[in-house]
């Protein structure tokens, strides 16, 4: 094994020792864990097909045969809860990979350059975070079309205001710092003084906002779902799920029950995990646990 390989395996032990130690962040990873597990092996989990009508087994209720019960067309709930997470987790992970992309390196070249770009940007993220994110999502979904592509970018769309405006009110600060002015004096590159001595020392301010933006991705997902904007049926979104189970709340309520449940949880386990790590990174909470 290399050095650098023995370095990143030292890390990882580290940082999974600090999370371990947290009881929120160790919480919220089981949690995430849980549906992750669900996602992946979902074919080896799943008994049926979620996409399998049968007419003869319409709103039957939790079983054994049907633990979750089945729809009016006779799917199986079970099994499409679990192939909801799949969706779920691939709509949350694009949302926070799109804002990450976009919000990042635009707080962080608007902040050093100053001046009149930075007002341009600042005032453009003003307008955009004046509209609530999930009117805004709405909106733009209606203009681009309904479906979960124009969703994931309506929802990042409404995100990246937040995020850079908080990444750009760090790196303000830290520009400032006798280390950056010795990097001026010193002559290195801009992008050098931005990406290799300003972004590290505000990574973990990013990392703890998108831990909790993958919770309220989900749930706007969710919400667009329900108002038929977002997921399409057939496809096993948790959201739609619950749309689709408002009509037969009264016949058949395990069709709005199993998918909420799902959908609180890893909203749940989401902001536990980021709530912890904003413990674990807190340079302040870290001295006081020594």
């Amino acid at each position: 094994m290399t050095a650098r390989a023995r370095f990143i395996t030292r890390q990882i032990r580290k940082a999974f020792t600090r999370v371990r130690s947290n009881f929120l962040a160790a919480a919220g990873l089981i949690i995430i864990g849980f549906f992750a597990v669900l996602a992946i092996f979902a074919p080896l989990i799943a008994p049926f097909d979620p996409y399998t009508i049968d007419l003869n087994a319409t709103y039957a209720a939790p079983s054994w045969a049907h633990p979750f019960g089945t729809d009016h067309v006779g799917r199986d709930i079970f099994s499409r809860v679990i192939y909801g997470a799949r969706i779920a987790f691939a709509i949350t992970v694009l949302v926070v990979l799109i804002e990450l992309a976009v919000s990042v390196p635009l707080a962080l070249i608007s902040s050093y350059i100053g001046g009149t770009f930075d007002e341009v940007v600042m005032r453009m993220m003003d307008m955009i975070i004046s509209i609530p994110h999930l009117l805004l999502a709405i909106v733009i979904v209606a203009l681009l079309g309904p479906g979960m592509r124009n969703a994931i970018i309506a929802i990042s769309i409404s995100y990246m205001p937040m995020l850079a405006r908080l990444v750009r009110s760090v790196a303000l600060s830290i520009k400032e710092e006798p280390y950056i002015e010795a990097c001026h004096v010193l002559r290195f590159k801009s992008v050098r003084i931005v990406f290799a001595h300003i972004l590290p020392n505000i990574v973990s301010v990013i990392i703890v906002q998108l831990s909790l933006d993958l919770g309220y991705a989900l749930i706007d997902m969710a919400s667009l779902s329900f108002i038929g904007i977002g997921v399409q049926p057939p496809k096993a979104s948790w959201g739609a799920m619950l749309s689709l189970g408002k009509s037969y709340l009264l016949r058949s309520p395990w069709m709005v029950i199993f998918p909420g449940i799902c959908i609180a949880l890893l909203v749940f386990g989401f902001n536990l995990f980021g709530i912890g790590l904003g413990d674990i990174l807190n340079p302040k909470a870290r001295r006081r646990g020594k």
